[in-house]
């Protein structure tokens, strides 16, 4: 019986599981990571402290596991997206803590860039550019904004303000990466990244798949600090046998949305997976063809494999299991999995709207000045009518999403595929069932992540033949159906909330 390794690297928690030849977990152990604030608006993580997360996750694992570690064959990884860090590429010494996705320092200079004279210029001459040649790229590139949740002005941040960076990076000893092309880096000494992640950076051109040399000119990020651009499923070495007691091949490494699309068998064109855990990540194949938006929404690409490289379509709202996290801490909840059982209580409501709009609210609205908050509470508020209207606002924002999907692609949905610790709610699945018209499909397990690297590093090694040999042993735990009647009484409520998300946009 030979197993494989799958290493997810969350922005909370890190999980390590040994799959068997079934696709079945046969051991698994996770452990929280440990966010930072060190001021205002700053996120970070602490490398020296997340690897040793990460080896003792893993140890764990395998010893709990009571299987020869001669047996595991392969070892696939998945990581957050749009968090890096900088180290020297001599001695592997950071010159910062990671930066993580959530992180707004660079906020001011995104602003700033967005509003220039320089970016305004650009814009219009990608839109001359696009009527002339209808080429996509330039389309994307017209209506192109930074945003705070990608690397592109928090790396120009680090390294206007991190003494000694600028210099180092000049000089070819700094160098740059994120999670998963520091963490290869720790595990094979290689400073390399996949497709998938590069295209989550902000500084990578999916249209002509590398570094985008217009947005590395135009900031004057040196080009010598950035790892080179591998395929997602291929040899990227073995672990030290120091670290885990035996050389482990490394057989895949993805970006988590990407791992996720894979794992949850949505590898055909116009398949549609939501991922719900601490944001909520709407994800569409769009085959061999990135997709270009003017609401928002994110050409990526999903995975390349020799010669098979697939692209797909992101909208993301950044609060999703942050918002049930936040009730429990303010004790307004006791436990996550009590939420639904509580909005199930009541009937509606009773006129009370949230809208979640902690880390500003994304695409298609694209305001970051926005503010959370509840609206319409009244005397006979109870506390199941804010739970409720907490859970009904993550629905909401995926609606708005959808309804970007269905003007800018051509595609027919019929089901979407979840996953996520969220996905675990029945009220959630159920709305988001009915607001969409479309089934909703959960597997017995939700973590996709783990299981799209897993399948990816077996297929790699020979443990599964072939993509249908391994996607058989993808089980369905409940589909929800919608219901025409429950979309037609939400109509009404709907609309109030867009009026909340109106008179809680730009207010700071």
């Amino acid at each position: 019986m030979k197993y494989v390794g799958a290493l997810d690297v969350g922005t909370t928690t890190v999980r390590f599981h040994v799959i068997d030849e079934q696709a079945n977990t046969v051991a698994f152990f996770a452990d929280k990571i440990r966010l930072l604030y060190p001021e205002p608006g700053h996120v970070e993580i602490d490398p020296d402290e997340l690897w040793r997360t990460i080896v003792y996750v893993i140890k764990r694992t395998l010893e709990e596991s009571g299987i020869k570690l001669e047996s595991i064959a392969c070892l696939g990884i998945s990581t957050q997206r749009s968090t890096f860090i900088t180290w020297n590429l001599k001695d592997g010494k950071h010159y910062h803590n990671f930066i993580t996705w959530k992180d707004l320092r660079a906020d001011s200079m995104v602003k700033e860039w967005n509003s220039s004279i320089t970016m305004k210029l650009m814009r219009l001459g990608s839109q001359i550019l696009y009527t002339i040649t209808r080429r996509k790229r330039f389309l994307a590139c017209s209506v192109f904004k930074f945003m705070n949740t990608q690397m592109t002005l928090r790396l120009l941040w680090v390294l206007q303000h991190v003494p000694g960076l600028q210099e180092a990076a000049n000089s070819g000893n700094a160098v740059f990466g994120g999670v998963d092309s520091w963490l290869l880096y720790k595990l094979t000494g290689k400073h390399v990244t996949d497709v998938s992640s590069a295209s989550a950076t902000g500084l990578f051109d999916p249209f002509i798949m590398c570094w985008s040399g217009v947005l590395i000119n135009l900031l004057k990020i040196p080009l010598s600090i950035f790892p080179e651009v591998v395929d997602t499923s291929r040899n990227f070495g073995v672990t030290s046998k120091e670290i885990f007691g035996i050389e482990i091949p490394i057989l895949c490494s993805m970006a988590d949305q990407s791992a996720s699309l894979f794992g949850s068998r949505s590898t055909q064109p116009g398949s549609f997976k939501i991922t719900m855990g601490t944001g909520t990540f709407v994800n569409v194949n769009t085959g061999s063809k990135p997709h270009a938006s003017v609401t928002g929404l994110y050409p990526l690409v999903g995975w390349r494999i020799n010669d098979e490289l697939v692209y797909m379509v992101e909208g993301a709202s950044n609060d999703t299991g942050t918002l049930i996290e936040w009730a429990q801490k303010i004790g307004l909840i006791n436990q996550p999995d009590e939420t639904a059982s509580i909005a199930s209580s009541v009937n509606d409501t009773d006129g009370v709207y949230f809208v979640p709009a902690f880390s500003g609210l994304q695409a298609p609205i694209n305001d970051y000045s926005a503010a959370t908050g509840f609206i319409g509470m009244k005397p006979t508020t109870e506390k199941s009518h804010i739970v409720r209207s907490l859970l009904e606002s993550i629905v909401y924002r995926i609606l708005l999403l959808y309804e970007s999907l269905c003007t800018e692609t051509c595609f027919s949905y019929h089901k979407i595929r979840v996953d996520g610790g969220v996905s675990k709610n029945d009220f959630v699945l159920q709305l988001l069932a009915d607001l969409t018209g479309l089934e909703v499909e959960r597997a017995t397990s939700t973590e996709m992540s783990i299981l799209g690297v897993a399948y990816m590093a077996g297929l790699q090694c020979g443990i599964w033949k072939n993509r249908e040999d391994v996607f058989q042993h993808r089980k369905v735990e409940k589909t929800f159906k919608p219901s025409q009647e429950n979309r037609n009484r939400y109509q009404p409520i709907i609309v109030q909330w867009r009026r909340a998300l109106q008179r809680l946009g730009q207010w700071y």
